[in-house]
């Protein structure tokens, strides 16, 4: 019913049934996972009114909700950040009650598990939303994108205002195109090296 693919991997077939609500990918070497998706093979929908809660176990740490899985959402893209301290941990019977070990952490990696928990999607929804606020969503991308437009033009207008020898901008001060390409080559070094925090810093 499910499927499991971590970016730079093969699609993972090892899901274990742990019981009928209930399943498992064991995930090695989870330190290295930056990205995993998680979906719906079609072979099977969920019953009316069900979907699928998806957690993430990481030795030492217990489970974390990251989301959830529908008939109307059938995939779903987490990404993972994997500085945990590896410490042996029975994950499968943490996750279902059931008494079957997880193999012992590798010398050299983690062992991680994806469990999914076939429950009643208004449950599911009311565990995402006591997610803590650091792992909810925090933002509206739309207006993100928005503000940091505003960032960008500001910074130009800035930019070139330095030039205009103390007169004021209008819309018929002519700008040289030489001027405007210099800003955008100090620019684009500016974000390959630090980011874009320097533009929250812009005077008012």
């Amino acid at each position: 019913m499910f499927g499991c693919c971590i970016a730079g991997r093969l699609l993972q077939t090892n899901l274990q049934q742990l019981d009928e609500t209930h399943a498992a990918f064991e995930l090695p070497s989870a330190e290295t996972i930056n990205h995993i998706c998680v979906f719906l093979l079609g072979t099977v929908s969920f019953p009316q009114g069900y979907g699928a809660a998806v957690h993430f176990f990481w030795p030492g740490k217990g489970f974390q909700l990251l989301g959830m899985l529908s008939n109307d959402k059938p995939s779903a893209i987490f990404r993972l950040r994997g500085n945990f301290q590896a410490q042996h941990s029975d994950a499968h019977a943490v996750f279902s009650g059931a008494s079957t070990p997880v193999a012992d952490v590798a010398p050299h990696g983690v062992t991680a598990v994806l469990g999914l928990s076939i429950e009643p999607l208004d449950s599911i929804v009311q565990q995402l939303a006591n997610l803590p606020s650091a792992v909810a969503p925090k933002s509206n991308p739309v207006s993100d994108a928005t503000l940091l437009a505003e960032r960008i033009v500001k910074h130009l207008f800035n930019y070139i205002a330095g030039f205009a020898g103390g007169s004021a901008l209008t819309p018929d001060v002519a700008v040289p195109l030489g001027t405007i390409i210099r800003w955008y080559e100090s620019f684009v070094s500016k974000v390959r090296n630090s980011g874009v925090g320097f533009l929250e810093s812009q005077e008012s």
